[in-house]
C-alpha cells in the first residue's frame, strides 16, 4: 500500500479497489456497464415523466413516488460514468475532491431512497387504515413539508458527514471499494475518527431506524386488509404494500449487508464489494420495473405515453 501524508483538500490522486477484468472481457464489460446505466436512465425517467405528464397520477402517492426515480438517477450518474470509463483506460485514480463528490451523491442516494420510501409506507398507512381523514391529512400542504422534509434531512446529514472529512489529512491513497464512500474514505486519515464515527452510527441508527415504523405501518395495513369485508379493497391493498415492501426490503437488505461488511474486519472484501454494487446496481433497476408492472394505474400511464410517443414518430 502507498503510504503517503496530505492535506484533505489536494488533489493527490487515489486509487480505488482493482476490478479485475482480463484484456479479453474489457470492451464486454463497458458495453454491459453502458447498458446497464441506460437502462437505469431510460427506466427511471419514463417513470418520471408518466406522473409528470398523466393528470390522473397527481395524487400524493405518486408525487412521493417520484422522488426515488430522482434519487435513483441521481446514484447511477454518480457511479456508473465513471466506472465504465475506468474499466476501458485500466485506470483506477480518482482525485481526492472527485471521490468526496462521489461518495457525497451516492450516500445522498441511498439516504434520499430510504426517507422516499418511509414517507410512502406513512402514505400507503394513512389511506388504508384512516381512508375518511386520507385529504386532510395528505393534503398539499402537509405532502410539500413531506417532500421538503425528505431532501432537508438528507442533504443536512450528509453535508454534515463529509463535512467532517474536511479536517482529515490523508496517510493512504488506497481506497477499499470499487467506488468512494464514508467508511473506504475514513480509512485514509492519520487522525482518529472517532467523531466522524459516532456521528455515522447516529446518522445511520436514525435512517435505518426507520424500519420500525415501516413495519407498524405495514403491520397496521395488514390487519385492517384482514379485518376489510371487500375482497377487491383487500387485494388491490395487499398487492399495491407488497410492491412497496419488496422495493424497501431490497435496499434495507443489500445497506445493512454492506455496513456490517464494512464493520466487520474478518469480512471477505469480494463479499464486501459484491454488496456495495448491489445497493447501486438492483435498487435503481427494479424500483422503476417492480412499480411500473405492479401499479395498475401507473402501468397503464406508461404504456399510453410509449403509444403516443411512438404513434408520433411514425
Amino acid at each position: 500500500m502507498v503510504i503517503m501524508t496530505t492535506n484533505a483538500s489536494s488533489t493527490k490522486l487515489l486509487t480505488l479497489g482493482t476490478l479485475d477484468i482480463s484484456d479479453a472481457h474489457v470492451y464486454p464489460a463497458f458495453v454491459f456497464g453502458t447498458i446497464i446505466y441506460l437502462i437505469i436512465v431510460f427506466c427511471n425517467l419514463l417513470i418520471l415523466i408518466s406522473i409528470a405528464v398523466s393528470k390522473k397520477l397527481h395524487k400524493p402517492m405518486f408525487i412521493l413516488l417520484f422522488n426515488l426515480p430522482i434519487s435513483d438517477m441521481l446514484g447511477a450518474t454518480a457511479f456508473f460514468p465513471q466506472f465504465v470509463i475506468s474499466i476501458v483506460t485500466h485506470s483506477r485514480l480518482i482525485s481526492h475532491p472527485a471521490c468526496i463528490t462521489q461518495a457525497f451523491l451516492l450516500h445522498v442516494y441511498g439516504t434520499g431512497n430510504m426517507l422516499s420510501l418511509t414517507a410512502m409506507a406513512y402514505d400507503r398507512y394513512v389511506a388504508i387504515c384512516h381512508p375518511l381523514r386520507y385529504n386532510a391529512i395528505m393534503n398539499t400542504n402537509n405532502l410539500i413539508k413531506i417532500i421538503f422534509s425528505i431532501w432537508l434531512i438528507n442533504l443536512s446529514f450528509m453535508v454534515t458527514l463529509f463535512i467532517l472529512h474536511a479536517r482529515f489529512k490523508l496517510c493512504r491513497t488506497n481506497i477499499v471499494d470499487l467506488y468512494c464512500n464514508n467508511p473506504s474514505l475514513l480509512k485514509l486519515a492519520c487522525e482518529s475518527t472517532d467523531v466522524n464515527n459516532y456521528y455515522g452510527f447516529a446518522t445511520t441508527v436514525l435512517i435505518q431506524g426507520g424500519v420500525l415504523f415501516v413495519i407498524y405501518t405495514y403491520a397496521q395495513i395488514l390487519y385492517t386488509c384482514v379485518m376489510t369485508n371487500q375482497p377487491d379493497a383487500r387485494r388491490k391493498a395487499i398487492q399495491m404494500c407488497s410492491t412497496h415492501l419488496a422495493v424497501y426490503l431490497i435496499l434495507q437488505i443489500n445497506t445493512l449487508f454492506t455496513i456490517i461488511a464494512h464493520r466487520v474486519e474478518s469480512a471477505s472484501p469480494y463479499l464486501r464489494r459484491s454488496f456495495s454494487l448491489s445497493v447501486l446496481i438492483f435498487p435503481p433497476i427494479l424500483n422503476p420495473i417492480i412499480y411500473g408492472l405492479k401499479i395498475t394505474e401507473l402501468k397503464e400511464s406508461i404504456i399510453l405515453f410509449l403509444k403516443i410517443n411512438i404513434c408520433s414518430m411514425k
